[in-house]
C-alpha cells in the first residue's frame, strides 16, 4: 500500500493506482503532478500526491479553495512599484506585511487600489516622477515590465539600465535601502536576450549591496487554481548576513471546479453566434483538434498548416484541473478561456476567483479594463506564500518545512 512518504516509479504508480502510464504522463505534462529525478536520472512521483490527484479526478479529492490570510501581522512595511490592481499587494498584506506606498501609472488600476484600500497611499503617476528620498520601508517590491538593455561597450551595471523601468526599480532600492527586495516578471525573462537581461538585473542588485537570486514559481502549487509561472527575484541586503528563502511547492493543486463553486454572477464577454456554434463542439479540456477536420480548416485558416500545438485556440477549460494562464482577453482566438460547461468566455468574477482575489475585491473601469487588470495581476495566494517567505527572512527565522532556504553567497 502507498503511504505519505513513499516515492515510486511511474510503473509502480500505474500498478498501485490502477491508471495507465499515459495517464500519469498526461498528468505530469499538464502540471498536475511533479516528477522528481532520482540519482539514477529516472523519474519518481510522490505517492500521496498521485493518490490525491486520482481522488480529485474521481470527484472525491478536493483540497478546498480559499483566499489565504494570516492572523498575525508583522511590523514590516512594503513599497510596491507597478502595483497594478493589487494582486501582489493584497497577497503580501494577507501574509502579514503592511503596504506603505503603491505606485501605479494606469488610472483604472490605481482607482481599483484606492477603492478597495482607502488607507493605502496610492500614487497614480509615472514612476520616474516619484522621489523616494527619505522614504523608509523594509521591502521594495515590483513587477517591472521587461525591457532590453544595450550592451555595446558597457559593463552591464546600474547606469546601463537607464531609460528602462528596471532602472526605476533599482533607483527606488538605491534611495530607500530596504532590507529585502522582491522583483516579479514573466517566466520568459529567464531566457530574454540569451539570459543577459536577468544577469544584468542580478549584477545591478549586487552593485546596490544585495545578495539576490531568482526562481521560477509555479502558481498551481501555491493554492492558485491556475497554471501560471512567474519569475521571482528575491534579494537581501548583504550587511544582514541572512539567507534567501522561497516558498516550497505544495503537493496538491486546486481545480477550477473547486474555485468556481458559488462564484457570483458578473459581467463578461460573449461569443458571436458563429463562434458559439463552433465552441459548442469542444468538450471540457478540449481544443480545436477536437473539431471535425473541415471545421478545423475553416476555423484555423492558414494556421491549420503551421507547426506547433496551438493548444490555446478554441480551448475549453476542464472542471478537474487548474485553469490555463489567464490572459487579458478570454475570448481571443489564440488564448481561448471558455467555461468548462457553459459555452461562453469566463466572466470577470470567475477570472478573479482563478487569480485568488476575494469576491469583495472590486475592479473599476470597463469590462475590458477589468479583464486586463485581473489578467496582468500576480495571483493573490502566490503573493501570500512569497510574503510569508519574506517575513521569515526579516525575522531571521526559517521553517524548512515551508521554505526552500538558499545558502548565502560567500563574500
Amino acid at each position: 500500500m502507498l503511504n505519505e512518504t513513499t516515492h515510486i516509479s511511474i510503473s509502480q504508480a500505474s500498478e498501485e493506482l490502477n491508471v495507465s502510464l499515459d495517464t500519469i504522463r498526461r498528468w505530469e505534462k499538464k502540471g498536475l503532478i511533479k516528477a522528481h529525478r532520482g540519482a539514477n536520472g529516472h523519474r519518481y512521483f510522490h505517492a500521496k500526491e498521485l493518490a490525491q490527484l486520482k481522488a480529485k479526478t474521481n470527484g472525491k479529492g478536493d483540497v478546498g479553495y480559499k483566499v489565504l490570510k494570516s492572523r498575525k501581522k508583522s511590523p514590516y512595511r512594503v513599497i510596491e512599484l507597478f502595483a497594478g490592481c493589487g494582486g501582489l499587494a493584497l497577497g503580501l498584506e494577507n501574509a502579514g506585511l503592511n503596504c506603505e506606498m503603491l505606485v501605479e501609472i494606469d488610472k483604472k488600476a490605481a482607482e481599483t487600489l484606492k477603492t478597495n484600500r482607502p488607507k493605502w497611499k496610492v500614487i497614480a503617476d509615472d514612476i520616474a516622477k516619484v522621489d523616494f528620498t527619505g522614504v523608509q520601508a523594509d521591502v521594495v517590491a515590483g513587477g517591472f515590465p521587461c525591457q532590453a538593455f544595450s550592451y555595446a561597450g558597457k559593463r552591464m551595471g546600474f547606469e546601463d539600465t537607464r531609460g528602462t523601468l528596471f532602472f526605476e526599480f533599482a533607483r527606488t532600492i538605491k534611495e530607500v535601502q530596504p532590507k529585502v527586495v522582491l522583483g516579479e516578471n514573466v517566466k520568459g525573462l529567464e531566457r530574454h536576450d540569451g539570459g543577459r537581461t536577468i544577469a544584468t538585473m542580478l549584477n545591478v542588485l549586487d552593485e546596490l549591496g544585495y545578495d539576490a537570486e531568482y526562481r521560477i514559481l509555479r502558481s498551481q502549487y501555491f493554492d492558485v487554481p491556475q497554471k501560471r509561472e512567474r519569475l521571482v527575484i528575491i534579494g537581501i541586503r548583504k550587511d544582514l548576513k541572512r539567507p534567501i528563502a522561497y516558498p516550497k511547492e505544495k503537493n496538491y493543486t486546486v481545480s477550477i471546479g473547486e474555485a468556481l463553486r458559488g462564484v457570483p454572477k458578473s459581467e463578461g464577454q460573449t461569443y458571436t453566434p458563429g463562434k458559439k456554434k463552433i465552441m459548442d463542439l469542444i468538450p471540457p479540456g478540449g481544443y480545436w483538434r477536437d473539431l471535425p477536420d473541415q471545421i478545423q480548416r475553416t476555423f484555423m485558416g492558414a494556421s491549420y498548416f503551421l507547426g506547433g500545438g496551438k493548444t490555446g485556440m478554441a480551448r475549453r477549460l476542464s472542471w478537474d484541473e487548474p485553469s490555463l494562464t489567464l490572459t487579458c482577453n478570454p475570448a481571443q482566438k489564440q488564448t481561448e478561456r471558455c467555461h468548462p460547461k457553459e459555452t461562453r468566455p469566463l466572466q470577470v468574477r470567475e477570472y478573479a476567483r482563478i487569480q485568488s482575489f476575494p469576491d469583495s475585491w472590486v475592479f473599476t473601469g470597463s469590462t475590458a479594463s477589468q479583464y486586463k487588470q485581473i489578467g496582468n495581476a500576480v495571483p493573490v495566494n502566490l503573493g501570500y506564500h512569497i510574503g510569508k517567505a519574506l517575513i521569515s527572512m526579516l525575522d531571521d527565522e526559517y521553517d524548512s518545512k515551508a521554505l526552500v532556504v538558499l545558502e548565502r553567497k560567500l563574500l
